[in-house]
C-alpha cells in the first residue's frame, strides 16, 4: 500500500489508465447500474462480474475492498430495516411478516449501493489524489472548483494532525470524555481548530499572492488520452450499458 491517500501502489494495466478515463468509465458504470430495474437479477449478477474482474486486472487486493466496503454501513442498517416497515402484501419467512415491496426495495439499495461503493473504491485505490484533480481538470472542471479540492486534499492531513495533537493535549490534562461537562472542552477544541484553520488559509493565501498567484492554479497536467486508452477504459462501462439496455428491454 501507498501512503498517497487511498492509493494501492502497484502496477497494472488499471493504474496506467489516465484518471479523466476512469473517471468517465466510473460515471457511465454507475448510471448504468442505476438505472436498471431491481427485478432483473441477471444484469446485477452480470455488472458484479465485471467488477470482479477489473478488480483482478487492477491487482486490489481482496481485504483492502472488503475493509473500504464498511463505509456502506450505514446503507446496509437501512435496507435491511425495509422489508419490516414497508406497506404493501406481506408474506412470512420464519415467522417474520416481511413485506414484498420492502424485500425489493432493500435489495435495490443493497444491490446497486454495493456495486457503485465496489466502483468507487477501485477507481481510488488505482489513481492517485494528484491524478484525480488532474483528470478533472482534463475534463473541463471549473478551475475554481478543482482549486478547492486540491487544497482540501492537501490540507485534510494537516487539519488531522491537529486534531491528533489535540486530543493528545487533552488527554493528558485528564479528559476522557465519559462526563456531560466534557462536552464544553470538545466544543472549545472545535472552535479553535476552525479558527486556527481560516487563519492558515489566510496565510496561505497570502503567501501564495506575494508569489504571484492571480486565482488559477498552474495546470496540473498537459498530458492527454489517446483513443486505445479510452477504448481499454471504457470497455466495460459500455458493456454495462448495454446489460442496462438490455435489462429494460426484457423487463418491458
Amino acid at each position: 500500500m501507498s501512503g498517497d491517500g487511498l492509493l494501492v501502489a502497484v502496477d497494472s494495466p488499471v493504474h496506467r489508465i489516465p484518471a479523466q478515463v476512469k473517471l468517465v468509465a466510473l460515471f457511465v458504470f454507475v448510471l448504468a447500474v442505476v438505472s436498471t430495474p431491481a427485478a432483473v437479477f441477471w444484469a446485477f449478477g452480470l455488472y458484479a462480474v465485471m467488477l470482479i474482474a477489473a478488480v483482478i486486472r487492477a491487482k486490489v487486493p481482496a481485504p483492502v475492498v472488503s475493509r473500504r466496503l464498511a463505509v456502506e454501513t450505514p446503507f446496509i442498517v437501512f435496507a435491511l430495516l425495509l422489508p419490516f416497515v414497508a406497506t404493501g402484501p406481506q408474506f412470512d419467512v420464519l415467522g417474520l411478516h416481511l413485506s414484498r415491496s420492502g424485500v425489493l426495495g432493500a435489495w435495490n439499495v443493497l444491490a446497486k449501493g454495493t456495486l457503485g461503493v465496489i466502483a468507487a473504491i477501485l477507481l481510488s485505490a488505482t489513481t492517485a489524489p494528484r491524478d484525480l484533480l488532474a483528470g478533472l481538470e482534463r475534463l473541463r472542471l471549473p478551475a475554481t472548483l478543482v482549486a478547492i479540492l486540491s487544497f482540501m486534499v492537501r490540507y485534510m492531513s494537516v487539519v488531522s494532525d491537529d486534531l491528533h495533537r489535540m486530543r493528545i493535549a487533552r488527554e493528558s490534562r485528564g479528559y476522557t470524555g465519559a462526563r456531560l461537562g466534557h462536552l464544553k472542552a470538545a466544543a472549545g477544541g472545535v472552535g479553535a481548530l476552525f479558527v486556527r484553520s481560516f487563519e492558515r488559509g489566510e496565510r496561505v493565501h497570502l503567501a501564495m499572492r506575494s508569489r504571484g498567484y492571480i486565482g488559477r492554479m498552474p495546470l496540473l497536467s498537459a498530458e492527454g488520452a489517446s483513443s486505445t486508452q479510452w477504448i481499454e477504459g471504457l470497455a466495460i462501462s459500455l458493456g454495462a450499458v448495454v446489460v442496462a439496455i438490455a435489462a429494460r428491454v426484457v423487463g418491458l
